[in-house]
């Protein structure tokens, strides 16, 4: 460990610094051009292209020296979202950054640009405490980042220790977008099947024809625990996650079950974010879950109906003094189309297989994102360290 090296953030880059919104505010946005990547795009880990800006060339010349380049270290530096990290993928380019985003850019010769994302990623608690000092809304300096400690290990380990790391999260990208093609595939069948190939004939109906369906409703608040004692309790959206809800709260004293494969809809604030159950769960008044009247095997069909009436449900975003709900009897309200028991068959008999691969690929992420998370602080502070650099082979010890 001797060879390894404390030093400042900003003597390893040639660059720190964040951007500006252009003139004329989110109103001068386009719909195509250069990048303008802002908060929402940052996620942890990954770049989500979701919400992403255009701006056209003048705007970009206005803001040439916030331009971004391959290999390039992004963080959101203000709000909720501040030090979440990721790495500015190629296919974005050419690209800007906001105010609430900072550049960090690595000098080659003194550090990899993956070893420096993953030892950011290792010191979030600290970054998050630094945020919060002296400031009314969480926000990152340029000072404070440049004033960051670094722990560096000599070059070639730390492309060894960065290997590891990004090899792991390649899988996980991997998996990630194999999701993305196969929900969709999914929801072509879905479509083609009840929406192209309707027959004017079907029975008309509502939700409580087809459906079962259970309000949540929230236990005592001494009840709840992180310690994961109890049940696992979901209250919606902020629980939310592609698929699975994630596990933050337990509960001792659940009032309303989910049971697996249930899906899951948010039906307060907003109303209508969707996912499936993966265990029995406690749900909260945030949260509604539905089940296949006929057969409750039939999660992959109760899926995605559910998904084809969020246009319907969504509308109650609107209700409300304050913020969007949904009722038990709006849902009991709604009006539906009730297809064939043979058509809801065949669906689910031919669409499950794909469903059932999202849902694997979902558990292999979680794991290997755990594997991640393990191995990541452990690796960067030279806890465990990388067994012969010369012929790495990805053998830790």
């Amino acid at each position: 460990m001797s060879e390894w090296k404390k030093c400042k953030l900003g003597s390893i880059t040639s660059k720190i610094g964040s951007g500006a919104t252009p003139r004329g505010g989110e109103n001068s946005y386009k719909t195509a051009g250069i990048s303008l990547i802002r908060s929402q795009n940052v996620y942890n880990f990954i770049f989500s292209i979701d919400g992403l800006a255009y701006i056209d060339d003048k705007q970009a010349y206005e803001l040439r020296n916030v331009e971004v380049f391959e290999n390039d270290i992004l963080i959101n530096i203000t709000g909720e979202s501040v030090t979440r990290t990721c790495i500015v993928p190629k296919q974005i380019l050419p690209a800007r950054v906001n105010q609430h985003v900072s550049i960090i850019r690595p000098i080659e010769e003194k550090a990899d640009f993956k070893f420096v994302f993953y030892s950011l990623q290792s010191i979030k608690p600290e970054l998050h405490t630094m945020a919060e000092i002296g400031c009314t809304r969480r926000a990152l300096t340029k000072g404070m980042l440049e004033n960051l400690d670094i722990i560096l290990p000599p070059l070639p380990e730390q492309l060894a220790i960065a290997s590891v790391l990004s090899s792991l999260d390649d899988k996980i990208d991997l998996l990630h977008r194999q999701n993305k093609t196969l929900e969709a595939m999914a929801e072509t069948l879905f479509r083609q099947g009840f929406v192209e190939e309707a027959d004017e004939g079907w029975e008309e109906g509502k939700i409580p024809d087809e459906f079962d369906f259970t309000m949540g409703l929230s236990p005592s608040g001494e009840s709840y625990n992180e310690e994961e004692i109890g049940i696992p309790m979901y209250q919606g959206n902020a629980d939310f996650e592609f698929r699975f809800p994630k596990r933050r709260v337990f509960t001792t004293d659940p009032k309303r079950f989910a049971e697996q494969f249930d899906t899951l809809i948010s039906v307060r604030a907003p109303v209508g974010a969707q996912n499936m159950a993966n265990e029995r769960c406690c749900i909260g008044r945030g949260v509604a879950a539905f089940i296949y009247k006929r057969n409750n095997c039939y999660y992959t069909y109760t899926y995605f109906k559910m998904k084809s009436l969020m246009k319907e449900i969504d509308q109650f975003n609107q209700t409300g003094t304050v913020f969007g709900s949904i009722s038990k009897a709006d849902f009991e309200a709604l009006e539906i189309v009730l297809p064939p028991t043979e058509i809801v068959y065949n669906f689910q008999s031919g669409v499950k297989p794909i469903d059932d691969k999202v849902m694997n690929n979902c558990f292999q992420i979680r794991t290997l994102e755990k594997l991640r998370d393990m191995l990541l602080p452990k690796l960067i502070s030279g806890q465990i360290r990388i067994k012969n650099l010369e012929n790495f082979d990805g053998v830790i010890n």
